[in-house]
């Protein structure tokens, strides 16, 4: 008999946090929702930023419309379920279903890799090789991108659809409480009815090549981008140029950072408590969405000035009809 044949789960319950009372579930299913709304308005208003100011046609926000669209996407998959798990008590997934959240939970943030490692080689050339930046990017070299940027969408495909493969037919016949708030490869494959090292290796190595493939490039990067800014005479010159980075830096420390801290932990030998594991989890992946457009609204020249123009125009009518009401 086959092993798929052993498995008796039909649904798996999302529990989200275990050691929450019931009485919060309320807070808890509030405080996700505005998250979620905030993450869906703040990446929309980018959206359309782009979308409505020629300037913004550039190489650098074609890569950041990129990450603004798997955003949303990856807060759109994980966030209505757990928000429904406390707001409606409506935690159960289907099998099927929540092996497709894994899929599309490891596929965003391996997406979301790939572009920041594109996002760091457009600093690396600007800033190294500022004489040559003007001719390397023109219309041809958008073009690339964009290309480059699809070919982040469909590469990213692979690992997690590997990991999808190995852990679908694994024998699922004891509890179906998934101590998570989405569905992931580990909180899944930890109820299999069998062992799981030789499952669970081959996914540790994926989910490395998906981090720290992109994460190696992304570091020799900003270390030749350094020795290039010490190089810059004035202080000022550094200054800014610095400045032009601080953006994308954040972005990155937000994204890396605790994934490799959590990965790091866990495979030296730290434990959490399970509700404080969630949390740490909840907050590196729904965070950076809540955060980046901040950071390109405030941070990123062009969509700042497309902003306050947008702000203007929008406010000068209602001034007018006040002015006007009263005359």
């Amino acid at each position: 008999m086959s092993v798929r044949n052993h498995s008796f789960v039909t649904e798996f319950v999302i529990v989200g946090f275990p050691g929450l009372q019931p009485e919060f579930y309320g807070l808890a299913s509030t405080v996700l929702f505005l998250v979620y709304c905030c993450i869906l308005i703040g990446n929309v208003v980018v959206i359309i930023l782009f979308a409505t100011h020629n300037v913004l046609h550039k190489p650098m926000y074609f890569i950041i419309l990129n990450l603004v669209v798997s955003d949303v996407l990856f807060s759109t998959t994980t966030l209505p379920k757990i928000i429904a798990r406390y707001w409606f008590q409506a935690g159960a997934i289907s099998f099927f279903g929540c092996f497709l959240q894994m899929y599309l939970v490891h596929y965003f943030g391996s997406v979301t890799s790939l572009l920041l490692l594109i996002m760091a080689l457009d600093r690396y050339v600007s800033i190294c090789f500022p004489l040559r930046y003007p001719m390397i990017i023109n219309n041809s070299t958008i073009h690339i991108l964009n290309v480059t940027a699809t070919t982040a969408w469909i590469v990213a495909k692979a690992c997690p659809l590997m990991m999808v493969i190995r852990a679908y037919p694994l024998p699922y016949c004891d509890s179906n409480k998934i101590m998570h708030g989405y569905c992931d490869h580990i909180a899944i494959t930890t109820l299999a009815c069998t062992d799981r090292v030789p499952y669970s290796f081959p996914a540790f190595i994926f989910a490395m090549l998906a981090l720290l493939g992109p994460l190696a490039f992304i570091i020799f990067s900003y270390c030749s981008i350094i020795v290039a800014v010490v190089q810059i005479g004035s202080p000022q010159g550094r200054l800014k140029t610095l400045s032009t980075c601080s953006g994308q830096l954040i972005i990155i420390a937000l994204y890396f950072l605790p994934r490799c801290f959590i990965y790091l932990a866990s495979n030296i030998g730290i434990r959490f408590s399970t509700d404080l594991r969630i949390v740490i989890i909840m907050l590196y992946s729904l965070l950076p969405p809540m955060i980046n457009p901040l950071i390109y609204c405030f941070k990123t020249k062009h969509i700042k000035t497309s902003l306050m123009k947008r702000f203007k125009k929008s406010v000068a009518p209602q001034k007018d009809n006040v002015f006007a009401l009263s005359q």
